[in-house]
């Protein structure tokens, strides 16, 4: 199991069938990892509810699930310095199915927080893994296309991923088979490429200080969509439940919130390139203000009613996050973009961590539709902040602005690979 990274890099000029031939098992491995892990996600809420695991568990679940995320990205580039992409990639997927049995296994919640630690730390370890190679193994004027694919197959596998919870059940072993077999397979492809593996990717530097100087504005925009979005993925499924929805109703509710946001980037993305990015963002907090009150109120009304309130939520909500990587990268120089990206998404990832045990809490003392009422009162403070700074710093002119790139929330590597491939379409 040798590794040599190419002697050329990732500039390798067009891919050509052979390239995007080569490209396969890394993108093959990406999906399938999305999927076990979305379905998984969507899994431990809904099973901790049935299990009686109080709300504040449920949350405690999803912070610690982010505090292991936060370790993976600043750990695993040292990672595989160390062993190597496969190697790393191998352990790290061994330990997301091992994480994932664990659960049924022992029904505990002290158990189960350990094993959502892992995970969120094998996960976050293994896209940063699939993320660096992409990142390497594209040529500079494949770039775009890359990204392309490796978006759609986000959408598609994260989604897709969700009528699995469904079709399998919720409440006994076999899902949680399921997903541990996910993991499983997600290592083969790589694991039996003949691709050589690139060089191993910086650590990410972070100084917290310079980047709010940077840009407050990018900073609380990603403090206040961990607190809500990173919140939303994992009790969202119990709002959907106390809704009285089915499994499958449950599945399409989260599905839709992740079309919907999938769907509203570019127009959105668009738009922000065209006019000040901040009145975008006040256009979007208020969408995603508006979608939760929507779902605050129509818990008790029709499951089609809460549906279509699941896709506007998503609709606005998801794209607050790189509409506002976006908004700070109009302030940052070359050199600051890929330390602005690192601690934009550790700053995202602190929110997340908090944003579970805040939205559990109220959702225990105040019911399941007071979850969506915490997420409009969060957007409401972050729309106030964008309107005071608005009167604090002017537009930044359309000749100087950094143009909108569509984001995953994975890794820290992922950015790398969407600005290389804006960079090119200039």
């Amino acid at each position: 199991m040798t590794e040599v990274a190419p002697a050329n890099g990732g500039d390798m000029g067009r891919l050509g069938r052979s390239g995007w031939f080569g490209l396969l098992p890394l993108l093959l491995s990406a999906g399938i990892l999305l999927a076990g892990n979305g379905l998984l996600v969507t899994l431990v809420a809904v099973r901790a509810n049935l299990e009686g695991f109080s709300p504040q568990t449920v949350g405690l679940l999803g912070a610690v699930y982010f505090a292991g995320f936060i370790g993976a990205c600043l750990i695993t580039p040292s990672l595989i310095l160390r062993a190597g992409h496969i190697r790393v990639f191998a352990a790290l997927a061994s330990l997301g199915a091992v994480a994932a049995l664990v659960l049924v296994l022992a029904i505990d919640p002290v158990v189960w927080l350990a094993s959502r630690a892992l995970t969120g730390f094998a996960f976050a370890g293994l896209a940063t893994v699939v993320e660096s190679w992409l990142n390497s193994r594209a040529g500079a004027s494949e770039r775009g296309r890359v990204l392309a694919v490796y978006r759609i197959v986000d959408l598609s596998c994260v989604t897709g991923g969700q009528f699995l919870l469904p079709i399998v059940g919720a409440d006994s072993f076999a899902i949680f088979a399921v997903v541990a077999i996910l993991f499983c397979l997600a290592l083969l492809p790589i694991s039996l490429s003949r691709q050589t593996s690139p060089a191993p990717p910086a650590s990410p530097r972070l100084d917290v200080a310079r980047i709010w100087r940077l840009s407050p504005v990018a900073c609380i925009g990603c403090i206040t969509i961990g607190l809500t979005n990173g919140a939303f993925r994992t009790v969202g499924p119990i709002y959907a439940q106390e809704s009285a929805l089915d499994l499958e109703q449950l599945a399409l509710f989260m599905s839709l919130a992740i079309a919907g946001g999938a769907l509203s980037q570019y127009p959105l993305g668009w738009l922000s390139d065209r006019l000040d990015r901040r009145w975008i963002l006040v256009l979007a907090t208020i969408g995603a203000a508006v979608a939760g009150l929507w779902l605050t109120l129509s818990g008790n009304v029709s499951a089609d009613v809460v549906l279509v309130g699941g896709f506007l939520f998503g609709a606005f909500a998801i794209p607050l996050y790189s509409l506002s990587i976006a908004h700070g990268n109009d302030h940052a120089g070359d050199a600051d973009r890929v330390e602005l990206s690192a601690t934009l998404i550790l700053m995202y990832a602190l929110g997340a961590t908090v944003g579970p045990l805040a939205a559990s809490q109220i959702m225990e003392s105040f019911g399941a539709p007071a979850f969506f009422a915490y997420t409009s009162l969060l957007h409401g403070v972050f729309l106030v902040f964008l309107l005071y700074r608005m009167t604090r710093r002017a537009a930044v002119p359309l000749t100087r602005r950094s143009r909108f790139v569509a984001l995953l929330r994975t890794s820290p590597a992922f950015y790398q690979l969407a600005r290389k491939a804006r960079g090119r379409e200039r």
